[in-house]
């Protein structure tokens, strides 16, 4: 009887741990390859893990409700072949004996807050959650009655925030987490390619009467830290282009309804624009690539990440793979599905990593530009503006005029470490006129 490990895989980028919310077999179970083994969630999607041998699951070294690290091992399953190696198991008795430890230090903060965990509902509550509750002594039966926001009706974050910003609004009590957000802090940046450390001192900040303190979810900090890592990283450069989307308006309107009818998916201008995307790309392969240290990787996929708004007001970049072997057809439907899962909560992990371009669209706002942050590693991001309609010079062989035109920004921002002015400003150029040159005959 051989013992496999079970191991917590990566989840994403940026992503280093997840919250075991769920065990789909108990001890002694049979399970096979593939087979739903566990369901976890993160601050970006929650998901079912697959089980990656065939066998009885004979140990679970997570109970519901904790963290487990990426990499640590979460569950044995016991297999038909040779058995464990006395290393193995003494590898796993020691993880054992580390999660045990882990507990036991923890044991107070637990303790104080057993009274969630014994709620009368089967609702679930992140660790957080469970700590912020215990702090400000809410009772179970107070925290069965917060409304949630997260996927299920799960109490997030900002939703226990929300409750103790209207719960404590005569300023009588404070909450142990809004007294820690006016002490300063610091942040440590490591640069890509050399050692050094910017340390990076953040301001005082006072809170004035009348003043809400929103406590940023663990999603908001990530893209904070790592859209200041990315600004520490490279050096921003942006280049901006006006494109005349005219002859796409035209088409997009033309057929827009009898696609829908037979396809059933909407067709956005989104992948009308990653197609042109694509197609630059492949003209200038050097905005594909990422930087390790002094070296540059060339990347032979081309995967189009589309930065995507949430419900919550935060932002995720699913990713559409292999995007120069789609045509249009395939392009929209990656678009509406990996949009459509990204609201609903419904990502997987494979969804949100891979990338090496990344497009965001401003002109959902109504912006008209941007100066978009890159998406690390990558090099180069493309923020598309808004349509607008507006007066533009017409050049035809009988002589110029006036006339009215649908157009639109491009702006593209670039790691001057490897991309120069030259390559960032060819590069949105051709995009542009890939958008200028659409063929209004085109067949989807």
């Amino acid at each position: 009887m051989a013992e496999i490990e079970i191991r917590l895989p990566k989840m994403g980028e940026s992503v280093t741990e997840a919250t075991i919310t769920n065990w789909l077999k108990n001890i002694g179970d049979t399970i096979s390859l593939d087979e739903p083994l566990v369901e976890v969630a993160t601050d970006k999607v929650d998901n079912e893990l697959p089980s990656e041998a065939s066998g009885v699951l004979v140990k679970r070294l997570f109970e519901k409700d904790q963290v487990a690290q990426v990499g640590d091992v979460i569950a044995i399953i016991a297999t038909e072949g040779e058995a464990a190696s006395p290393t193995q198991e003494v590898k796993t008795e020691e993880k054992k004996n580390d999660v045990v430890a882990d507990v036991n230090v923890n044991t107070t903060s637990e303790k104080n807050a057993s009274i969630i965990s014994n709620s009368s509902t089967d609702r679930f509550y992140s660790p957080l959650v469970r700590s912020i509750a215990s702090k400000e002594g809410i009772s179970s039966t107070e925290l069965d009655s917060i409304s949630g926001s997260g996927k299920d009706g799960r109490v997030t974050k900002n939703d226990i925030i929300a409750y103790l910003s209207n719960r404590n609004q005569n300023g009588s009590a404070k909450s142990s987490v809004e007294e820690t957000t006016s002490q300063p802090t610091s942040t440590s940046v490591v640069a890509s390619g050399n050692s050094s450390i910017i340390s990076i001192k953040e301001p005082t900040v006072l809170v004035n009467p009348g003043d809400e303190i929103i406590e940023m979810d663990r999603m908001r900090k990530l893209i904070a830290e790592h859209m200041v890592m990315s600004k520490h990283v490279s050096p921003h450069v942006t280049s901006y282009v006006e494109a005349d989307v005219t002859n796409i308006v035209n088409w997009r309107n033309k057929v827009k309804d009898s696609y829908k009818k037979r396809e059933g998916q909407n067709l956005t201008f989104t992948p009308i624009f990653i197609e042109a995307i694509v197609k630059a790309i492949k003209d200038f392969p050097m905005i594909n690539v990422s930087i390790s240290g002094t070296n540059i990787i060339k990347r032979k996929d081309i995967n189009v990440g589309m930065a995507t708004a949430l419900p919550s007001g935060n932002l995720i970049v699913p990713v559409i793979k292999n995007a120069d072997q789609l045509n249009l057809n395939g392009l929209t439907k990656q678009v509406n599905t990996l949009a459509n899962n990204a609201r609903d909560n419904k990502l997987k992990p494979e969804d949100i990593q891979g990338g090496t371009y990344t497009v965001t669209n401003v002109g959902t706002f109504g912006n008209v530009m941007g100066t978009p942050i890159i998406n690390q590693p990558q090099v180069a991001i493309l923020a598309l503006g808004a349509i607008r309609k507006v007066p533009a010079v017409i050049e035809t062989p009988e002589g110029d005029f006036i006339g009215i035109r649908q157009k639109m920004f491009l702006s593209h921002s670039y790691d001057h470490r490897v991309v120069d002015g030259a390559l960032g400003g060819q590069f949105v150029r051709r995009v542009a006129d890939y958008l200028e040159q659409f063929d209004i005959n085109k067949e989807i």
